[in-house]
């Protein structure tokens, strides 16, 4: 029997007690978030990456187990299940070794190989097979009959067998995946007379590279090409070599009867086993560049969350346009929406001078303190047309990625919010509510729709939302939750909670008031011991009277920290808002069965910086006041950006005229990088030099390379 703990220690290179500790912890529903906060004794302080790791390892081994008990019971029902073949079965842990073995077992359709042998060809097959006869045609006569009409149609029958045998056969599989992993090129191809509709792929019209160096991104672009229509995409290997390793185990002479097996061998490799494992070779590097594609898209959507907030301000928020005016929200400190409208400041209305009034005014009616304007059409415009009014006093004005805003605008989330509002006021309140909290905004829109990925429309869909579910909700948990304004699409990511009970908060919230406490949320509706314990570490209430529950100290712990205080005879108020108390402690003295020396850690950090938001402060930004558009561009061109995308082949960079510019890996640093994330982070402020642009592509080509500032 397979233990799974020792498996998966063995190859995440863990300890046998940390994985049995993570099994049991996720088999008891705890999230990856507790786990690694708060249950570091047990697991040797496992990370969220490691936690997750074994949560992927365990349901993996888990889902081999179910194919191992379908393919017993198939082979069982056949009368062939031998107590060597049931063991070499349980004891196999690769998914593409067990297909080897029950593929001589699985129930197939009509093949040449099946109507040969329903011609009684089998045992003719079994005779070549052997290589022994000299006068194979003597014996081939034999065979002879009604349906059998002439020799060349037995030894074709009898050929076609042994191409089954060998293509059954796992040393011949494993031959071939040999020459596979060493050789294979992958190759694309202009699908005829495509050339013109499919010109977006031109790179790959006439193209081969070897398959272990290829690029996630370029296997990706390739599938995406075959998928419509334009290309022809194939993986092959050394023929030859392959052909002379199959025939050195198979073909065992030079006499008429070896030639048999040979042509066997030939019509085997390129009818049955070649195209076998080229398709577990395609899906394999599928399954590889769809797992890079997923891990690029969810550390981009980890930054652009943790990207910094603006915070409780009073926010005037702009979604421009030209034709049909700019959509204007006023927001409270809250996010509330207190006032609506349309100003026509650019062309054909061009009521600059009324947009300005009404701009001004409503700055000094709701006290404005700071404006956000969505990066979409009409950006740059609105911006100057923003920055040239004068206020009283100094304004901060910020451009904001609305990527995915028009999502929600149209969404449930926004219809239920806004039931009285069109999509254009749900739109430049999304893009205010950004500015302010991006984390509680963007939760609401589903991660797929942000726009922070390469290729994600094209990689596993069940993968990437696992994925992107998890960065979600571990910076969710990261940041921690004002259990009393948050939504509830914020609070449903928040360990141990759910869709359920994160709109029962919000109830409970509504028909008595602020929560006063944690232990309030016991009498949520649903919300049990197992629940209360997943997520009460994970949200805050500020107005608490005690101060642990606006901390990311687990209520758990509390007895601890009151301990701690009652030794330095203060109450946990003092040693909250005094940090130096903290420094006397000796940690040593409050180790016990269940808190050990990382959480004791973790506690006294949290209490020198109780609930503090882990995300930078934000920053203004300007584009440059000469460049409104890409025709404005010129090679040399010294320009301030933002960094918009990240993908394995480079980072993409807004510099300010609504075409994002592309600074390849190569051009990122003055030295070899392999990841652009070593480099660059999302919505980072950059400097850029222009190399190239071509206009008729919609190209643009920048270099951080040699670029101060950055």
């Amino acid at each position: 029997m397979i233990i799974y703990e020792e498996v998966i220690a063995k190859s995440l290179n863990l300890t046998l007690v940390q994985v049995k500790n993570t099994i049991e912890l996720l088999d008891g529903s705890a999230t990856i978030p507790f786990i690694s906060r708060y249950r570091k004794e047990a697991t040797g302080s496992l990370d969220e990456v490691k936690v997750a790791e074994i949560r992927d390892e365990y349901e993996r081994l888990k889902e081999l187990e179910k194919r191992k008990e379908y393919i017993l019971k198939i082979i069982d029902e056949q009368g062939k299940l031998s107590a060597d073949l049931k063991l070499k079965i349980e004891e196999t842990m690769d998914l593409n070794t067990l297909e080897d073995i029950y593929l001589p077992y699985k129930p197939k359709r009509k093949t040449r190989a099946s109507v040969a042998r329903d011609k009684g060809l089998e045992p003719l097959a079994k005779i070549i097979m052997k290589q022994e006869e000299l006068n194979i045609e003597i014996i081939a006569k034999e065979f002879l009959n009604d349906e059998v009409s002439d020799l060349g149609e037995a030894f074709q029958g009898a050929r076609d067998i042994i191409a089954e045998w060998i293509n059954e056969n796992s040393r011949a599989r494993n031959i071939v995946r040999h020459h596979f992993t060493i050789s294979a090129v992958i190759y694309s191809k202009l699908v005829k007379s495509k050339e013109e509709e499919g010109v977006k792929y031109r790179d790959y019209f006439e193209f081969s590279e070897p398959l272990k160096r290829c690029p996630s991104h370029r296997i990706l672009a390739m599938r995406r090409g075959e998928k419509e229509g334009f290309l022809k995409v194939s993986i092959e290997p050394d023929k030859e070599r392959v052909l002379d390793g199959l025939g050195d185990v198979f073909v065992k002479g030079s006499y008429d009867i070896s030639q048999h097996v040979a042509i066997a061998v030939k019509d085997s490799f390129s009818r049955l086993l070649g195209p076998s494992i080229e398709n577990e070779f395609k899906a394999e590097y599928k399954e590889l560049a769809d797992a890079e594609a997923i891990r690029v898209f969810a550390e981009n959507l980890r930054q652009l969350l943790l990207a910094s907030p603006l915070g409780q301000k009073r926010v005037l928020a702009l979604d421009p346009g030209f034709r049909s005016g700019c959509k204007l929200v006023c927001l409270d400190g809250q996010g509330n929406l207190v006032h609506n409208e349309t100003i026509y400041p650019h062309p054909p209305q061009s009521d600059r001078s009324g947009a300005t009034r009404k701009v001004s005014s409503l700055v000094q009616q709701y006290k404005i303190e700071a404006i956000a304007i969505g990066n979409g059409t009409a950006s740059r415009e609105t911006e100057r047309f923003i920055r040239l009014i004068r206020f009283p006093e100094d304004m901060e004005v910020y451009m904001v990625n609305e990527s995915g805003a028009s999502i929600y605008s149209a969404s449930k989330v926004a219809r239920d919010e806004f039931p009285d509002f069109d999509v254009t006021v749900r739109g430049a309140v999304s893009i205010g509510r950004r500015l302010m909290d991006p984390l509680a905004e963007l939760v609401k829109i589903d991660a797929k729709s942000i726009g922070v990925g390469q290729y994600q429309h094209d990689v596993d869909q069940g993968n990437l939302k696992k994925s992107l579910d998890d960065v979600v909700e571990s910076c969710v948990n990261l940041v921690g939750v004002d259990v009393n304004t948050a939504s509830k699409h914020l609070l449903t990511y928040v360990s141990g909670l759910g869709p359920l009970l994160a709109q029962n908060i919000v109830n409970y919230r509504s028909e008595h008031g602020a929560f006063g406490s944690r232990n309030e949320l016991k009498s949520v509706a649903r919300m049990g011991d197992k629940a209360y314990e997943q997520c009460a570490g994970f949200l805050r209430i500020t107005e608490a009277v005690h101060p642990l529950d606006n901390s990311a100290v687990h209520p758990e712990s509390y007895f601890v920290v009151e301990k701690m205080a009652a030794d330095l005879k203060c109450s946990v108020e003092d040693m909250v808002k005094d940090s130096s108390l903290l420094s006397s402690i000796e940690l040593n003295k409050y180790v016990s069965g269940n808190i050990g020396m990382p959480t004791l850690k973790d506690i006294i950090a949290e209490l020198k910086k109780p609930g503090r938001d882990p995300r930078e402060e934000i920053e203004v930004f300007e584009f440059s006041k000469e460049v409104q558009k890409v025709e404005d561009l010129q090679p040399g061109m010294l320009l301030p950006g933002i960094v918009t995308n990240i993908t394995n082949f480079g980072a993409f960079v807004d510099v300010g005229v609504k075409q994002d510019g592309l600074v390849h890996i190569s051009q990122l640093a003055d030295r070899f990088i392999k990841d652009p994330n070593d480099i660059v982070k999302l919505n980072q402020h950059v400097q850029v030099k222009v190399l190239e642009v071509d206009i008729n592509r919609n190209r643009i080509q920048l270099s951080m390379k040699g670029v101060e500032g950055n």
